[in-house]
């Protein structure tokens, strides 16, 4: 594949056109991700059993967390990248990805120590049940080893995907997929080793797909190469994708945060009800990370065409951006409501997995539509530099809400719908306070 074919500017050309042949490539690597990370628990449910696929489920909020402000960081690098790539500023664009590689690295080192250290401690804070503490003390801490991995390979690609080469990250991915799925059958399979077999398998996967982004970036010729001797931090640059990484990062943080919350919520329902949350969740992600894929190319859309001054555009790409997102979760939304008792049945054949799988798809499927413009319009508002806005829109709706609502709400009631219905609450708060943001303020000034 050619250099001239694996990056594109999206100041030229049809806005739709550019928008589908840059996010289909995330969208597609966001679904090849949470493929193998299904691929984990449907292995493990059906080859461990129930409590194995709750131990694996309890340390997914944990791990949402850990890798949440890094996700954050990226976003932040991919903004500038994509701002100064859109102004021609060649100089600033080579300042930016190695400055951001330096951040990531640091990020990584910590991020590990942290989840090696704590996961045991966090695990008990989150009354994750004592049938299944064991297990997943086990596959949080091995899964922890490969954090740094996972910390750098995510600053990669989001550094492949501001110079428009998603198509790149997709590859890399497809085979950090196809190895995990290997290595889980082998494992777990054939060589019996439960919760930890899943965990090493996904280290390994991601040490491979860091290690193929970053050896193309050491290798290509384009504007974004990298040199090993330069990788340090710039101050002036690693303020300004500190500013914009930060309030994403956060926000992330915090959001996976009140998940973990929530979870604790679910864990205190016993380890089937977790088992079937847990499966649920899996599948949920077959909407979500899509949308997070076309958000991210909004962003990076926005930030080249407003850094070129191409305002028409970074209007009508958002406009095509919301719609866009909302059909793929109408969609999505309407095959969960038809097929959740076969979905689930995929990770379990306990019927009482399976019974609370379906309760969480009748709560969350019909509403998937509010998730689509609520991370579209927060993508878009991003690309032009402005984090603090979406931050706050997602921290109240997201956050806040969602905390108030379980340390005020489900006491009253204490039951499992109780703490679903309030998803779609919190979605529809999010994107009546993110429109309104977008009408009241002046954010494309």
């Amino acid at each position: 594949m050619s250099e001239h074919h694996d990056t594109q500017t999206m100041t030229e050309g049809s806005i739709l056109g550019r928008l589908l042949v840059f996010s289909l490539p995330i969208i597609l690597g966001n679904l090849l991700q949470q493929m193998y990370n299904t691929a984990d628990s449907i292995i493990v449910g059906n080859s461990v059993g129930s409590n194995a696929l709750a131990a694996v489920g309890a340390g997914t909020f944990l791990i949402y967390i850990l890798i949440a402000f890094s996700q954050g960081a990226a976003v932040g690098a991919g903004v500038i990248v994509a701002q100064y790539l859109g102004a021609g500023k060649q100089r600033e664009v080579k300042s930016a990805i190695h400055t951001a590689f330096a951040l990531a690295f640091i990020l990584g080192v910590i991020l590990t120590a942290g989840g090696v250290l704590f996961s045991g401690r966090i695990l008990r804070l989150m009354q994750t049940p004592e049938a299944v503490m064991d297990d997943a003390v086990t596959y949080l801490r091995i899964y922890s080893w490969g954090l740094f991995f996972n910390v750098a390979y995510n600053m990669a690609a989001g550094i492949l995907n501001a110079c428009g080469a998603s198509r790149r990250a997709l590859m890399y991915l497809t085979v950090a997929a196809v190895t995990n799925v290997f290595l889980d059958l082998l494992l777990i399979n054939v060589f019996h080793m439960g919760v930890a077999g899943a965990a090493i398998a996904t280290d390994i996967s991601q040490i491979v797909s860091f290690v193929l982004a970053f050896m193309y970036l050491l290798r290509t010729k384009a504007a974004f190469q990298v040199t090993i001797r330069d990788i340090r931090i710039e101050r002036a640059m690693a303020g300004r994708i500190i500013r914009i990484g930060i309030p994403t990062g956060l926000q992330n943080m915090v959001i996976s945060f009140s998940n973990a919350i929530v979870q604790s919520g679910v864990n205190s329902f016993g380890p089937l009800a977790m088992a079937g949350f847990s499966a649920y969740l899996k599948i949920d992600g077959f909407n979500i990370l899509p949308i997070q894929g076309i958000s991210l190319a909004i962003t990076t859309f926005v930030g080249q065409n407003y850094g070129a001054g191409r305002i028409d555009r970074v209007k009508k790409g958002t406009v095509i951006a919301v719609i866009a997102s909302m059909l793929y979760s109408l969609v999505t939304g309407t095959l969960i409501v038809l097929f959740s008792d076969q979905l689930v049945g995929l990770f379990s054949s306990d019927s009482e997995v399976i019974r609370y799988g379906g309760i969480a798809a009748a709560y969350f499927a019909p509403f998937y539509w509010l998730v689509g413009p609520l991370n579209a319009m927060c993508g878009a508002v991003r690309g032009v530099g402005r984090s603090m806005p979406p931050m706050i829109v997602m921290l109240i709706s997201l956050c806040i809400f969602r905390l108030i609502w379980m340390f005020l709400i489900l006491p009253l009631n204490h039951t499992l719908s109780v703490i679903f219905v309030m998803f779609p609450i919190s979605w529809a708060l999010g994107v009546a306070l993110i429109m309104l943001y977008a009408w009241k303020s002046d954010w494309l000034g």
